[in-house]
């Protein structure tokens, strides 16, 4: 059986989001999965209407989430990686389904974010192991 991910993507800092996207498709083929959906959205506060969407609709085994908060001058970066990820695990309790989390941040820098493209390579492993373990 093949597992069907589906993927979350920020386009916010899109210029390590498009590395983390790439890194996280290479990373499904190699674990025999396939990405059957895409959906973008503006930021990682935007997720969860998306993430439900795509459980809704029920094509999917998982949901791999790709985002990334950079620190600005403000907590910005804190409430926005903190409320996302709160509705991101109450999507995944609600529809039984792994939604995984390759949002890196908050409290980086730039640098520090580029240093850790391979947050969405976990959360992929994460998805097909967890799909693996509950089926």
């Amino acid at each position: 059986m093949t597992i069907k991910l589906g993927f979350v993507v920020a386009e916010f800092n899109r210029d390590i989001t498009y590395m983390m996207e790439i890194e996280a498709e290479e990373h499904a083929k190699f674990l025999g999965a396939e990405v059957i959906e895409r959906f973008y959205v503006p930021g990682a506060y935007d997720m969860p209407l998306a993430i439900k969407k795509m459980l809704k609709e029920g094509n999917v085994d998982a949901v791999v989430t790709i985002g990334c908060v950079i620190e600005g001058s403000t907590g910005h970066d804190q409430i926005v990686v903190q409320h996302a990820s709160r509705k991101i695990i109450d999507l995944s309790l609600e529809y039984e389904k792994p939604v995984t989390l390759g949002i890196s941040g908050p409290g980086m820098t730039r640098l520090e974010a580029q240093e850790r493209v391979d947050y969405a390579r976990r959360a992929v492993e994460s998805a097909v192991k967890l799909v693996q373990r509950l089926a």
